[in-house]
């Protein structure tokens, strides 16, 4: 059977049923687990001050999307994707003391779209930010005038940083593009939005692993058509060349806000096991909303039964009303904070919410 000329329903339909069974994990338990023990989340408290970066300056007044935050000392810096007036958008950057969170000193932006032909030419997106060494590294989604919808998102790139101020492209070309699966031989759609996670080996060496988001649908208004995002991993010994690409979490048809994409893993270790923040998109809310994962290895991902792993919906008739998205946890000194986007992808702004973790 030619999976390429299959319906949405009938793909997804079959690939969760493949996928459930090759791994054992049809049932979206553990094993040993009963409908007794249902799957655990974390308890988020929404902060009062959200949004905490709304729109405002003439880089970021369209949109402030994409949060992702690295400590240094006693201060947040908080890099995200600014949309101007004319939906151009470029990696941006804020500052706040830890214990200032609602006091944020805008930068402005240090990562530009690129020229007319460029994988960036309209936006650079969804920022991730990693030490390699004595460098830093900012891996970015490059937004241009080829292919359509989902298929226009044609690589993440990288910049480049050795003082954590001023960046530089690595490259006009994509460090990472949307190809290598065999399932989607003709897909060039990918977005990061993940974490970047290091696993020490036995000679010394440190393996980087790359969560990130395989975009291969095409445009249509029904989310259940060909719109699917899958979360996908590559692997690389030096930040650069990737290579080892796998789905490791897919929609669930039975879960309505997760039926139509998953995007944006974000993971931690607690112990010997793997926590993860990420959105999914479905009919429940016609949009998506923030949901948690677990696992032990990193790799396979348990969610529970639908509804269980559904941690921020949206909520309200404000700024949170119709879309969270964009998770991205921050551990704290006894707690996880977590930065995220609300409606229209940050049209609001960013917020915060904060949970006492879990110990599994």
């Amino acid at each position: 059977m030619d999976l390429r000329h299959q319906s949405r329903r009938d793909f997804l339909a079959a690939g969760l049923l493949f996928w459930g069974a090759s791994t054992g994990l049809a049932s979206s338990k553990k094993n040993g687990e009963t409908d007794a023990d249902p799957f655990q989340i974390h308890q988020w408290v929404r902060d009062e001050h959200n949004p905490i970066l709304p729109p405002k300056e003439t880089y970021d007044i369209n949109r402030c999307m994409n949060p992702f935050v690295v400590r240094r000392d006693d201060q947040y810096y908080l890099f995200y994707s600014g949309s101007e007036k004319s939906r151009k958008q470029r990696i941006c950057v804020a500052t706040a003391p830890i214990d200032r969170l609602t006091e944020w000193k805008r930068l402005g932006p240090i990562v530009d779209f690129g020229g007319k032909g460029t994988f960036d030419e309209n936006w650079c997106v969804l920022p991730c930010v990693h030490r390699f060494g004595n460098r830093w590294h900012l891996y970015y989604t490059g937004n241009g005038n080829e292919g359509k919808g989902l298929q226009a998102f044609r690589g993440i790139g990288l910049a480049v940083s050795d003082d954590f101020v001023t960046w530089k492209k690595w490259s006009d070309e994509p460090v990472l593009k949307g190809d290598g699966f065999e399932r989607w031989p003709d897909n060039h759609g990918i977005a990061g939005g993940g974490s970047l996670i290091e696993l020490p080996q036995a000679d010394g060496r440190i393996l980087y692993r790359m969560y990130y988001t395989l975009a291969t649908g095409t445009p249509n208004r029904d989310l259940l058509v060909d719109q699917a995002k899958y979360a996908v991993i590559a692997h690389s010994w030096d930040g650069i060349t990737w290579f080892d690409k796998r789905v490791v979490l897919e929609p669930r048809l039975d879960a309505k806000y997760e039926n139509a994409a998953v995007i944006a893993l974000n993971v931690w270790k607690v112990g010997n096991h793997w926590r993860a923040l990420y959105a999914g998109i479905g009919t429940q809310f016609g949009a998506y909303s923030v949901c948690e994962a677990a696992s032990e290895d990193g790799l396979v991902w348990q969610r529970g039964m639908p509804g269980e792993n559904l941690a921020l919906p949206p909520t309200g008739n404000g700024w949170e009303s119709k879309m969270t998205t964009y998770p991205h946890p921050v551990w704290e000194d006894h707690r996880l904070r977590m930065f995220y986007c609300g409606n229209g992808y940050g049209a609001t702004g960013i917020g915060m919410a904060t949970a006492v973790p879990l110990s599994t």
